[in-house]
């Protein structure tokens, strides 16, 4: 049996983050740390899962991630997003983590990927079906 190898050569989906990774999310040797950005990729599927389901939505889980190359202090990094999948209550989102090296224009490196599923729930955080798409 053989594996397929997703190649992605640009951003797909929409630009839901962008922000630079600083010298405070590093560990002691001076890298910056999974979680933060893994929790950078949260925020912004989280918004887009916000916007799709009119309200609160929260993470209900996280496929596993693999770190393909490394994020360094300095670095553009942009998170997209792209639904792909809309269930009674629930919203899967792709999310893909890019970098750009400071001093290197033009050129992103998609660092990480993960899908992320997110449950609509309403202010009593109580399951709630997803809206009809407008």
């Amino acid at each position: 049996m053989t594996e397929s190898i997703e190649i992605t050569t640009a951003p797909r989906g929409r630009l839901s983050l962008r922000t630079v990774a600083m010298p405070a999310n590093t560990n002691a040797s001076g890298h910056i740390f999974g979680g933060w950005l893994l929790s950078q990729m949260d925020l912004a599927g989280g918004t887009h899962a916000f916007q799709r389901t009119r309200g609160r939505a929260v993470t209900v889980a996280v496929e596993a991630m693999e770190f393909h190359q490394p994020v360094f202090v300095g670095d553009e990094v942009s998170i997209y997003t792209d639904i792909t999948r809309v269930g009674r209550s629930s919203v899967t989102i792709r999310v893909d983590a890019w970098v750009r090296r400071q001093g290197v224009e033009h050129e992103q490196v998609r660092v990480t990927s993960s899908t992320f599923t997110f449950v609509a729930v309403d202010d009593n955080m109580v399951k709630r079906l997803v809206p009809p798409e407008v």
